[in-house]
């Protein structure tokens, strides 16, 4: 990819004033309900949500994210309450009641404080409307269902689980979600990002022609290994090393890539359906994953998108995405190119106070999906966005079995897949059935 030779801001379907505005709500509902043949208009979102009733959330899952996302709650709108906490360990329920405290003023009580498999269950069950979902992936369909089973709205977490079956179960508890008039909004946050979003309607309105195919990237430096401390279960062991074992997290494919494989299938309007790829493990030093994937993934017309995840020290490392068109090509985030390297449009960035550009957008997307989830619940217009976060997880997971098998995998075989991964029982304890040993491609499981 050569680099940009000029960054002349020719804007030639105009910038985001002219592209218009849909009103304060819905992402995934305006991106996907307007017919692709019409002009796309962005939605402007709220900087705030409304006010209204009191909205209780629990949170489930406290490590960083999870408090992250309790942090984002608190800080959408007035009268936003965190009430609730659940993790399988006390620690990280101590770490973010610490952090609630010290930085937001909230104050969590010992009996709204849930250690343990269950734990889940006792935060749906207490005084709560939202439930925030931010646990161990492999647990997050389990939590889904039960969180819409109660009727609760959601905000959840990527990936949408680790295994085909989980997966589908998020398929079919967003539908459930959706007949009772819940809102879901899913921790996609580039779809909740506004130049993500300008990117897209300058996209959607013919910037770069036919889309054609997309290359898309997560390659960064090795995770830290969290070594086995006395007293410690196989169980406790795994899950607090759970970055680095697949039946936890999908592997790199699930937890990295999703991110950059939701925007290509946002951007495409639909996902791939048959992914051949490979992988390998070199240097990693727990687990069972792999260190690095190569994956070609093919839609139905035979367009494709090339994605490559690796953790691995002292390489290059990139993050991004890039459809190409056939007028030119983008990097999704904030520009779009002619064939020339020429900038032809660039996203217009807030001023600061001092009058300089900022590099980012004004919120802080984080921030604007759980605004976004507020106002459609003191809006009454509900927002569901686990089918899009199910279908580019599963997009992944498709990829990943490919490379572990050395086979072509396709959508069709997600579908039908009854590969679910993890233990055998869920309890502290031994844990026999998952070994630490990554998979060989061209032999047969097990062997």
């Amino acid at each position: 990819m050569s680099e940009p030779k000029s960054h002349s801001r020719r804007e030639f379907l105009g910038n985001i004033t002219s592209i218009g505005a849909f009103g304060a709500l819905g992402a995934t509902s305006l991106l996907s309900s307007c017919s692709r043949n019409s002009k796309y208009e962005v939605p402007v979102f709220p900087e705030r949500a409304p006010d209204g009733p009191v909205l209780k959330a629990g949170l489930i899952g406290c490590g960083s994210r999870g408090t992250g996302a309790a942090f984002n709650f608190i800080d959408a709108g007035p009268n936003l309450q965190i009430t609730a906490l659940a993790d399988l360990f006390q620690d990280r329920i101590d770490n973010c009641r610490n952090n609630l405290k010290e930085q937001r003023g909230v104050e969590i009580p010992d009996e709204n404080c849930f250690t343990g498999f269950d734990a889940y269950k006792k935060v749906i069950e207490s005084d709560v409307d939202v439930i925030l979902e931010a646990s161990v992936s492999y647990f997050r369909p389990k939590h889904f269902e039960a969180a819409v089973q109660a009727r609760k709205h959601v905000f959840l977490e990527k990936p949408a689980g680790t295994d085909p079956l989980g997966i589908r179960s998020v398929m079919a508890t967003g539908k459930m979600a959706e007949a009772a008039g819940l809102s879901v909004v899913a921790g996609t946050q580039r779809r909740h990002q506004l130049d993500y979003i300008s990117t897209y309607g300058m996209v959607r309105n013919g910037a770069i022609g036919e889309l054609v195919s997309a290359n898309c990237y997560w390659n960064r430096n090795a995770q830290a290994v969290t070594p086995r401390q006395p007293g410690w279960c196989d169980m406790e062991a795994m899950i607090r090393d759970r970055a680095n074992w697949t039946w936890q997290t999908g592997d790199s494919l699930l937890n990295l890539l999703v991110h950059n494989v939701d925007v290509v299938c946002w951007f495409f309007g639909k996902h791939p359906v048959r992914a051949t790829g490979f992988g390998g493990r070199h240097r990693r030093q727990s687990g069972d994953m792999y260190d690095f994937f190569s994956v070609d993934f093919s839609f139905d017309d035979r367009k494709s998108i090339h994605g490559t995840t690796r953790e691995i020290d002292g390489c290059h490392n990139k993050v991004e995405e890039i459809i190409f068109g056939t007028k030119g090509y983008t990097n999704c985030h904030n520009r779009i190119f002619d064939y020339g390297g020429n900038v032809i449009w660039e996203y217009q960035y807030p001023l600061d106070a001092e009058g300089r550009q900022l590099n980012r957008v004004a919120i802080s997307p984080y921030d604007q999906e759980i605004i976004n989830l507020v106002t459609a619940i003191r809006t009454n217009k509900p927002i569901n966005e686990a089918q899009e976060l199910a279908a580019s997880t599963l997009v992944c997971t498709m990829g990943r079995e490919s490379a572990y098998t050395g086979n072509e995998a396709t959508w069709e075989d997600m579908m039908n897949s009854n590969l679910t991964l993890g233990p055998a029982r869920l309890e502290m304890g031994d844990v026999p059935d998952v070994k630490p040993v990554p998979p060989v491609p061209g032999t047969p499981p097990g062997a």
